[in-house]
């Protein structure tokens, strides 16, 4: 099978490989659509350290092709969404709650980390009655390949903010998972949202999925702007979604004492991301800082997909880009570089 691998730092490309074979709790699954994500750039130039030949990818739908002895939930034809984390259950992270991190931080993380990911024709899928969930017939692949990761994550952020109906929150860089933490934050009832970028496509995005100011840091001091439309008091909730030590030190800046700011940005560059001390009340303005990585499961997907199907968020409206598998050497450069005003590049197979 045709595949699309980082060859080694800052070098990908295609090459063949067999097509993997399923164990008793596994699957493999025809792609049918996938999606490029900025941390496939962060990979390829270096944040998790060498890759040889890996194959790069971890959002993605398709057909199942082939599953193990084990396996109780899904045959061979059906049409499903495969979670970007793919946790081993039994692992004792996982059993206290924390499957992300099963068997070591960022455990659940294998396609394109510890294992060879989805930009293929086939690709595996382990303990599949966990990680994958049906894809019902009213919903689109184009829709239900943004429950991977996109709308999973972007949602945990408004989740990991703790939001109380009718409370404030910023989102800091409107990207696709910023754009589904604004979605988020809406469906968890915050009553002002705030999102900050300066890129005119998201900023107008941000605000067809719920936000109600935008603030252009190019511009502005985001800082000074949030605090003036809280009325001095700050938000209760601030989302990081860049992977920036300074929108990250902002948004400490602009939570409020007994606020949350939930960190979903990949800080991919660096040993250490700074707290402002004073912001934070020299450690004690009881200011929580959440973090997590994207959630997997069945039971998470199916949520994810019930949105989709009870038309609550239409992630499709992020899709900039399309191209078909064997030009996935151009969409990687169009994300890595982010040329075009692109927000996310759909692959088809």
């Amino acid at each position: 099978m045709k595949t699309f691998v980082m060859k080694s730092l800052h070098n990908v490309g295609f090459m063949d490989k067999p097509i993997p074979k399923a164990g008793p709790n596994d699957a493999i699954v025809k792609t049918a659509k996938a999606l490029i994500c900025t941390s496939d750039s962060h990979t390829v130039h270096g944040a998790i350290g060498p890759r040889e030949n890996l194959t790069l990818g971890h959002e993605a739908v398709g057909v199942v092709h082939e599953v193990g002895s084990e396996v109780k939930l899904f045959k061979r034809g059906d049409r499903v969404v495969v979670g970007a984390i793919t946790p081993d259950w039994g692992e004792l992270a996982s059993q206290a709650g924390h499957p992300s991190q099963s068997s070591a931080p960022l455990g659940g993380w294998k396609f394109a980390n510890l294992k060879d990911g989805v930009f293929a024709e086939y690709f595996h899928v382990n303990e599949a009655d966990a990680n994958m969930a049906l894809i019902p017939s009213g919903v689109s692949d184009d829709a239900a390949v943004y429950c991977c990761d996109m709308m999973t994550t972007g949602s945990m952020a408004a989740e990991n903010g703790d939001i109380p109906i009718g409370g404030a929150v910023a989102v800091f860089a409107l990207g696709s998972v910023g754009l589904m933490a604004i979605a988020g934050a809406k469906l968890r009832g915050a009553g002002l949202i705030i999102g900050v970028d300066s890129i005119p496509k998201r900023c107008e995005l941000a605000k067809s999925y719920g936000a109600d100011v935008i603030v252009d840091f190019s511009k502005e001091d985001p800082v000074a702007r949030i605090i003036e439309l809280t009325g001095g008091r700050g938000v209760d909730c601030a989302i990081e979604a860049l992977g920036s030590e300074v929108s990250f030190q902002n948004a400490m800046k602009v939570t409020k004492p007994g606020g949350t700011v939930s960190n979903v940005g990949y800080h991919g560059k660096g040993d250490l991301v700074g707290i402002p001390r004073l912001d934070w009340g020299v450690g004690m303005a009881e200011k929580s800082i959440r973090t997590g990585l994207c959630p997997g499961g069945r039971l998470r997907m199916e949520r994810m997909l019930l949105l989709l199907q009870n038309k609550r968020v239409d992630p499709t409206a992020m899709t900039t880009h399309t191209f078909p598998f064997d030009r996935l050497d151009e969409a990687f450069k169009v994300m890595d570089q982010k040329l075009d005003g692109v927000i996310k590049p759909l692959i088809t197979f």
